[in-house]
């Protein structure tokens, strides 16, 4: 089990490392696979090495080798977040005959979401790519979910899409503003066809909950500072990304099982 879990942890670890390039190149229209990584400032290609994941940063001490130029710290953390979170699932799993399978559908959704976070956070934008190539993971993995019957994960699929979409126009009617992207309509069926109906509300519930909180903290935050109008409708207008607190409400509910625990 040790042995196990310290390969797991590795895998984690270097996925996480990929995980980087894609989000770094992914909303860039770049190649994730060509060039090897590099430097973001000097374009300077980055020695196997000091690529070695978490450890690479340490030596380096956050700073490329050829020009100097700063390494954000958000990148071993997204390395240790997707081993923790790797970890955490391989643990979770029941010991049948189709967890291969099962395993193999959970970290491809913990890949995706991590993604998902921090393109948003930096783009606020969902490509396509992880929303509708998750979406076909998951749909085409249903059969082996140990957790839900396989129709029920294409219709909780189909029900998150309809319901952001619906809502999202009904927002948008009745304030004139678009409230949700594209890329949040299209990542609530990638939702359904991984946690199935009570994991679409449990992570609307999650997400709503803590989107709000969030949200609220950082206008009144804005306001203080004046980079907002002081009013309640000024406030109402700070915009933050909402794909980050779905991906969390999503996280809640696969690994706590929030919707069983209130009834959903």
């Amino acid at each position: 089990m040790l042995i196990e879990s310290i390969g797991v942890i590795l895998l984690g670890l270097v996925l996480g490392s990929f995980l980087n390039v894609v989000i770094h190149r992914l909303p860039l229209d770049e190649s994730i696979l060509y060039p090897g990584s590099r430097c973001p400032a000097c374009r300077k290609s980055i020695r196997w090495f000091h690529n070695v994941p978490v450890i690479g940063y340490l030596v380096l001490r956050g700073k490329c080798v050829a020009c100097g130029a700063k390494i954000s710290a958000r990148y071993p953390f997204v390395e240790l977040l997707t081993a923790f979170l790797f970890w955490g699932a391989y643990l979770g799993l029941p010991g049948d005959g189709i967890q291969a399978v099962n395993q193999f559908r959970i970290w491809i959704f913990i890949l995706i979401g991590i993604a998902v976070t921090f393109i948003d956070l930096d783009h606020r934008i969902i490509p396509h790519t992880l929303s509708f190539g998750g979406w076909a993971v998951g749909l085409l993995t249903c059969m082996a979910d140990y957790r839900h019957g396989a129709w029920e994960l294409v219709g909780a699929s189909v029900a998150g899409f309809g319901f952001f979409f619906l809502f999202g126009l009904l927002y948008e009617k009745v304030t004139g503003r678009v409230g949700l992207g594209g890329g949040d309509v299209n990542f609530m069926g990638t939702i359904g066809a991984f946690l199935g109906f009570g994991g679409i509300w449990s992570s609307i519930l999650i997400s709503s909950i803590s989107g709000s909180v969030v949200g609220l903290l950082m206008a009144t935050w804005s306001k203080r500072r004046g980079e907002v109008d002081g009013g309640q409708d000024g406030v109402l207008r700070t915009q933050i990304p909402y794909g980050p607190f779905l991906v969390f409400g999503a996280l809640v509910e696969l690994f706590f099982g929030v919707s069983a625990w209130i009834g959903l």
